[in-house]
This record gives structure tokens, sequence and C-alpha cells, in this order.
């Protein structure tokens, strides 16, 4: 291994300098050394890739997309606002309020200009009382359905003293704005409930199939709220607003003026619709009133209801779960939405469909109080029968087992022909959503529904209005009112200026339509309906009592009494009637859910409501003579008057 030397001192090194002294070659080679030129080249190779990439980015920004940005920042700068547009008002046909707006307080956040978002949204939890957690969750759900820079409606019903609080305070919260809005407000409470209906936040699906509807709108949810939405909804209003870096406003102008919704006047009359609700007295059913040469209703009662503005003001869960558990379905709109069977006012359709198939109204039939058919026994309400029976007496006296053996002579086939003509197992078309549309039997339902054949014991159920046939209220009002008015199926209108709408026709001549009419007229003189009958008018009536069960016997084949027997199995009460005076002829028809017999139940609740039409009413003045002419003339001479109108 070589030695190694280290010059560890002054003299070392001084020998070594005179060393390359004495080499001059060695001197000349380290002279002549130059570093490498890559190192420069790649310096400014880099230099100038930077410079082209900032030039063309440069031009990429300013130049081709610099129309785009210069609109992003002046919408950065203008903002649109949404000015709401209040719903219209909904009026009963003499002027009074049904559904009006009240000024109401929201607070909306622009997250883009919230510096702060955790402590912004803790401070609206802290101002309104609402829970951290369900604000944060009302933020979450909401943030994807709002554009960059538009505002979050997270309250939408502040009280006013609170606004005034948040006022004060909001300055230190970029982001948050006050903003005023219309709620709807129902006076009446749930005396209009079914029939109005009421509004809502929009949904998702409802903002997709309506491009106007923009998130926070109310839209309506049920009754006429819903199917008049577009006329109630208006037309809102925007504003131009500039903003500064910090998003405070500098200034707004008006670009779009909102405009209001329709008013809409209902054919209903309020008081009349007041009348009616006590006359049923907290018992759960309806009532139905409507013109018959019009089809103008004028009251559309359902009990028990429910008051919309727990909804127009957004439902709590507690009170949501209240009404959806209530054994009594207050949410149910029993004139439209609830089938039952009509009991015996179903002979009037019987009776109409008997005269035009060929029987006589001079045949009578022995009514022994009971028909045995095989095994089954068929009985008539009246225990020891009615006796002899022609088509007028069996209506009047409501006869079941004339009904029987008629029914029997027809066959199922005729009914279901003759009921289906007549608007039954179809809509009204009134407007009003969820209709149901009841149902009339047929050998094909029955073997389709039950797979098995029709026999001949649920025919004669189906000629009293019972067995397998389900009716709406509603829809036998449009029945009686075609009776009286020549045979016009009518649609039932709720607003005051419809146009009078024929939707069918009773496929029967007018002197059946007659014949009918007069043993109405009969029945409310001296037959079951006698409760509703007066001397100052032209009145008639047909009762019903629906079984809803089998019928029970107790000891000594004796019928259970309803208040023997548990609420829900008891008898639904029916009554149609008519009344007409001074020119006026209204079709009254009232079913009261497990209520018993139909003249005791149903027919005072009736009577209740031509008192008010005919004694209180200040449409109907005292007029004998008036009333008298009109209960004189036949009815063949109004009905002709009805069809000459168009």
């Amino acid at each position: 291994m070589p030695d190694i030397k280290i010059m560890n001192n002054e003299d070392d090194a001084k020998k070594a300098l005179k060393s390359r002294e004495r080499n001059p070659k060695i001197q000349v080679e380290n002279e002549g050394y130059q570093p490498p030129r890559s190192g420069m080249i790649f310096l400014q190779a880099m230099i100038g890739i930077f410079f082209f990439i900032f030039v063309v980015r440069f031009w990429y920004l300013q130049v081709h997309r610099g129309e785009e940005f210069s609109r992003q920042a002046q919408e950065n700068r203008l903002r649109q606002e949404r000015i709401f547009a209040p719903r219209g008002r909904i009026l009963d046909y003499g002027g009074k309020v049904l559904a009006d707006n009240r000024i109401a307080y929201g607070l909306e956040l622009v997250r883009e200009d919230c510096p702060d978002l955790p402590a912004t949204l803790a401070q609206i939890a802290s101002w309104s009382g609402i829970p951290l957690a369900s604000v944060q969750e009302k933020y979450q759900q909401d943030k994807a359905r709002v554009k960059p820079f538009e505002p979050l409606l997270l309250i939408t019903d502040i009280d006013f003293d609170l606004v005034a609080k948040i006022e004060s305070e909001i300055h230190a919260w970029p982001g948050l704005e006050i903003v005023v809005r219309t709620k709807r407000n129902y006076p009446e409470n749930e005396l209009f409930a079914h029939i109005l209906g009421y509004v809502g936040d929009a949904n998702e699906q409802e903002m997709a199939n309506d491009k106007s509807i923009d998130l926070g709108d109310l839209v309506g949810k049920q009754g006429l709220e819903l199917r008049l939405e577009k006329d109630l909804r208006g037309q809102k209003g925007l504003y131009d607003v500039e903003v500064d870096a910090h998003a405070r406003i500098l200034g707004k102008n008006l670009r779009l003026e909102p405009k209001g919704g329709e008013e809409v006047r209902l054919s209903l009359n309020r008081d009349l619709q007041q009348a009616c609700w006590d006359a049923l007295n907290g018992e759960a059913g309806c009532v139905v009133v409507m013109e018959s040469d019009t089809g103008k209703l004028r009251a559309l009662v359902t009990s028990p209801a429910y008051d919309n503005n727990l909804f127009a003001g957004g439902i709590s869960r507690r009170n949501w779960e209240a009404l959806r558990t209530n054994n009594r379905f207050p949410l149910q709109n029993r004139v439209i939405q609830s089938v039952y069977p009509p009991g015996s006012v179903w002979k009037l359709l019987m009776a109409a469909m008997l005269l035009e198939n060929g029987v006589s109204p001079h045949d009578t039939i022995h009514c022994g109080g009971q028909v045995r058919l095989g095994k089954q026994i068929f009985r008539c309400w009246r225990k020891g029968g009615h006796g002899g029976m022609n088509l007028e007496s069996a209506l009047v006296h409501s006869c079941d087992v004339y009904f029987y053996l008629m029914a029997q002579r027809m066959g199922i086939d005729k009914i279901e022909s003759f009921a289906r003509a007549s608007g039954f197992g179809s809509q009204t078309g009134i407007d009003l959503p969820h209709e149901k549309a009841g149902l009339v039997p047929s050998r094909e339902w029955k073997k389709r529904r039950f797979k098995r054949a029709w026999a001949r014991g649920e025919t004669f159920n189906v000629s009293i209005g019972q067995g397998y046939t389900l009716v709406t209220p509603v829809q036998m009002t449009v029945y009686v009112a075609a009776m009286l008015n020549g045979g016009d199926l009518l649609k039932p209108q709720l607003v005051e200026n419809a146009p009078r709408e024929v939707r069918g026709r009773v496929p029967a001549q007018a002197k059946t339509l007659q014949f009918v009419v007069n043993a109405m007229r009969k029945t409310a003189a001296s037959g079951t309906a006698r409760i509703v009958g007066r001397k100052d008018a032209d009145m008639g009536g047909k009762t019903g009592t629906a079984q809803v069960v089998k019928l029970k016997m107790k000891s000594g084949d004796r019928r259970l009494k309803t208040h023997e027997m548990e609420y829900s199995q008891r008898d639904h009460a029916w009554i149609a009637t008519f009344g007409q005076k001074n020119g006026k002829s209204y079709v009254v028809v009232v079913m009261v859910e497990h209520g018993g017999g139909g003249s005791t139940v149903a027919g005072p609740v009736a009577k209740k409501v031509y008192q008010y039409l005919f004694d209180q009413d200040p449409n109907f003045p005292a007029s004998a003579e008036a009333a008298v002419e009109d209960a004189a003339a036949p009815v063949a001479t109004r009905i002709g008057r009805v069809q000459s109108n168009g």
C-alpha cells in the first residue's frame, strides 16, 4: 500500500507551490478547463417554457374565455332576488274570505358569502330556538337544489319580535338575509278544510314537473289549492341586486313586478256550510247541497275534519301522527273519497230501471216480510211485511220484498247496465283530487275478483243497495238532481262562474223521471222521509239504512237495536231529498256513518238544512204565492223548461 503524505504544516504547502512552478505543463492544462454548457441551456429552456405557458394561459383567460368570465364577474356583482307573489284569495259566493294570505318573514343563506358556515348555522339555531341538528339537516337537504350565489331558505316563518332582534345583529353574519313572503291563512279553520285543502313547500318532483317552481315556493297539496294551482299561484317578481366584494348590498332595481294569483269565487255558501256542519253535530258523515238545474254546489261538508292551517305553517310530526292515527279519519273527504252501500236510496235507481224495462207501475207483489231462496232467507225491514205493493207504494214505504222479486225477474245484467249509464261506477268529475268511482258489481267483476260465478241471492242484495254495491254521496246527489232536471248528469261545480256541464244522461223517459219524483214527494208527505216534508215548499225524499255487517238477530227473532251493537257494526244512515221554493231547486243528500236508521238519524240533519235554505237564507224571501205555484207545477213542466233552456 503506497505511502500517503499529508501536508500538515506551512512548509509542506510552500514545497507544493514550488513544485507547481517547476511543472508548467500542469499549470497550462488547469487554466484551459471550461464548465459544461448543458446547465445553462436547461435553465434557458425552462424559462422559455414557463413564459410560453404564461402567454398561452393569459390568451385563454383574457381572449378565449374573456367574455364568459366578464359575465360571471358581472353576475357576482349583480344578483337576482326573487319577489314572492301572493296566492289568489278564495271566497265564498257571497264574497266571504275562505283562504287568505298573511305576511311571513324568512331567513335566507347565500353560502358563498358565508365565511364561517358552522358558526352561522349555530347562530340561526340560537335565534330561532330550532335544534342545531334540524338546521344542519335542512341545510344539507337543500344545498344541492340551489345554484351558486342563490339564496337557500332555511327558516320560513319567523315571529315579528324575533325579526327585530335578528335585524339588529344580522350585519355581523355575512350571507344571511331576512326575506318577506306570504303564508296561507284559512280563517274558517276546519269548516272548508276538505274543499280548500292546503299548501306546502314544493318538493323535488313538483319542481321537476314544473320549471316555474323554485325551492321554497308554496304549492297546492290537496283540495282546490291543488286543482287550481296554476290559477292561484301567480307570477314571481325579480330584483337586480348590486353587491360589493364582501356581499354587502349596494342597491336594488326592480326588474319584474310580481303578479298575484287569480281570485277565485266559489259557489259554496259559508253560512249554509256552517248550518250543515252544526246539523251533523259531531257525527261522522257528510252533507251535500246542490242546485239540481245548474250543478252548483252550495254546501259540501265532511265531519270530522282538520284545521288546514296546521299544514299551511308546516305541520309538526306530532300533529301529523295525531291526524293520521285518529280512528275517525278526519283527513278523509267522505263526500268523494269514501264509498258506502247506498241502502234503500238505491231503490230510486231500481224504480227507473224497472219502468224502462217494461214493468208496469200497477204490477202488484205481496210482501209477507221475507223471501226464501234455497236455504237463505231475505227479510224485509218490516217484520210482518207490507202486504200488496205496487212500484209507487214500494218506494214510499221502502218495501224490500218487492225489489227482491222484481230484481230476480230483471237479472243483474240489466241492473248493472242501467246503473253504469246513470253515472254510478264512474267519477262525477268534481274539481277535487282523489275522487272514488264506487262499484257497480257484475258477473264479470265477480268472476275476476273472486273466481266464482254470480249467485241469485247477490242480485237480491244489489236490488236494495246492499252486497257489493258501493257509491259516493256526491254520485247519489248527481243522480237525484238528474231526476229533477230532465235526466242530465251534471258535473258538480265548486266555482261560481263555471258553466253548466252535462257529463251524461240517465237512460229514462220524462214520464219515468216524473214517476220517481212524484214517488219521492209522497215519501216526504207520508212515507219514510216525511221528516223533511214542508207545507211551504215542494219536497221529496228517500231514506236508506245500509247494513255494514250481516243482519244480527237477538232472542225471539228480533233484530238488535242500534245502541246494542258495536259502533263499527252499526248501519249507515242515508237520506236523499229535494226541495223547491221560489224558483230554486236543491238536492240535499245526508250520510251518517254508523248512525243507524236513515229516517231517524239522517232525516233530522236534512230537515235543519232546509230550515236554513227556506227560512234563514236571505235569497229566499217569504212568498207564499210563489211557493204554492212552484209546488203545484207538474214535474214534467219543469223538466221541459230545463230542456228548452239548454
